[in-house]
């Protein structure tokens, strides 16, 4: 037997987990504290009447010999495909029915994936980062490049001539600084990935929180994208399936090297390892996109949004610098006085019992700065803005 070396190269603890630890640790020596959590990512709303409604019914189709199903389409349900096949059109993309793959999330594809690539490959990730996209290609031993995310460039690094990579990760609406791309910035991407001969992996899990004209919601919204680039997508914020647990991915049938399809690869990697999602939880998905799903989704959007905006208002009057709250769920802040992310992580539990992410986290770019999540409970939320003005009113 011969383990993978490579994952004694991963960091042997996950942020989450540390943050959950300290947090705990607090509130067990503080039992009295009143904590508020601006920090794990996870939405609070339920589900959508509509989509209830399509799950209860799948059940009982189920429970029925006449509509039972036993494995489905590995790729998904057209149903649920035609679907998200008319969400893109109506925003003007035009997409292959075989192009629309089905999964149980995007950080599950954003790491399957990678079976379709060699280990030489060279990945350039953005710095800060989500943790994912570097451990996956860790785990694998794959050399992983960074290019620096700083306020200098809003959060946003463009492309380099200079720099040469094979795969590429872009997440926009990003995770964690809430910076999002524009049309024309993505432009550059492509151009970029065509004369390097790369591949992007497009995580737009936060694409429905996209609001100012000229953010792109779709890398495909770049014409000749489909040549180069893999968007992975989810419900998981857009309708609250973080434990329902769906997603879908597009992969171009254009996207082609060394006579072999991409697209193909993908759907014969798909019906190797995976046996598809649930009828009953695909029946829910397909219900975000009816009219009266939509309506309701948007509503929890308009929360979750108004939320970010409490939080960047208490910023703003604090004097504190800031990106994200508008097209993103995230608030990116700058830590005050100079603190480091984690010294700013500790003093805000023990001076205002809020709880955030320190930027560290995400990599060394993020040294400095803290994100606050707006998938809180709106009461909650706006005490949690007071206090957290407060506190740092306290140090000037």
């Amino acid at each position: 037997m011969y383990l993978n070396k490579h994952f004694s190269e991963v960091a042997e603890s996950y942020l989450f987990s540390d943050i959950a630890h300290k947090v705990a640790a607090y509130q067990a020596a503080h039992p009295e504290a009143d904590v508020i959590r601006l920090g794990i990512g996870d939405v609070t709303l339920p589900l959508a009447k509509p989509v209830i409604a399509a799950l209860h019914k799948a059940v009982d189709e189920m429970g029925d010999k006449a509509t039972f199903r036993g494995y489905g389409p590995e790729q998904g349900y057209d149903f649920l495909r035609q679907a998200i096949q008319k969400y893109y059109a109506g925003r003007g993309i035009d997409l292959q029915l075989e192009e629309i793959f089905i999964s149980d999330g995007a950080k599950s594809d954003l790491g399957n994936l990678l079976d379709l690539f060699a280990v030489n490959n060279t990945i350039l990730v953005p710095d800060p980062v989500y943790p994912v996209y570097v451990d996956d290609n860790v785990m694998a031993g794959r050399t992983v490049k960074y290019m620096s995310a700083t306020a200098e460039n809003n959060f946003l690094p463009m492309p380099e001539d200079a720099v040469d990579a094979d795969i590429v990760y872009l997440c926009s609406p990003n995770n964690p600084t809430g910076a999002a791309y524009t049309t024309a910035q993505l432009e550059q991407w492509v151009k970029w990935a065509k004369e390097h001969n790369a591949v992007i992996l497009y995580d737009a899990a936060y694409e429905c929180f996209v609001s100012e004209p000229g953010c792109a919601r779709s890398i495909y919204e770049v014409a000749g994208a489909k040549e180069v680039a893999v968007e992975v997508c989810s419900f998981s914020k857009i309708a609250g399936f973080t434990g329902t647990r769906c997603g879908y991915t597009i992969v171009p049938t254009a996207i082609e090297q060394d006579g072999m399809s991409l697209n193909k690869m993908w759907l014969r990697r798909q019906t190797t390892k995976f046996n598809g999602v649930p009828y009953i939880v695909q029946r829910g998905a397909e219900a975000v996109f009816t009219e009266e799903g939509m309506k309701e989704i948007q509503h929890n959007l308009d929360y979750y949004r108004n939320n970010a905006a409490v939080i960047a208002a208490a910023l703003d009057e604090a004097g504190v610098w800031y990106c994200g709250g508008k097209n993103s769920p995230y608030v990116w802040m700058r830590c005050p006085a100079g603190m480091k992310s984690w010294d700013f992580f500790d003093w805000l539990l023990e001076n205002a019992h809020v709880v955030g992410t320190p930027g560290s986290g995400f990599g060394p770019c993020g040294e400095g700065y803290f994100r606050l999540t707006a998938f809180g409970d709106a009461d909650k939320t706006k005490e949690a803005a007071e206090r957290l003005k407060k506190a740092i009113a306290s140090l000037q």
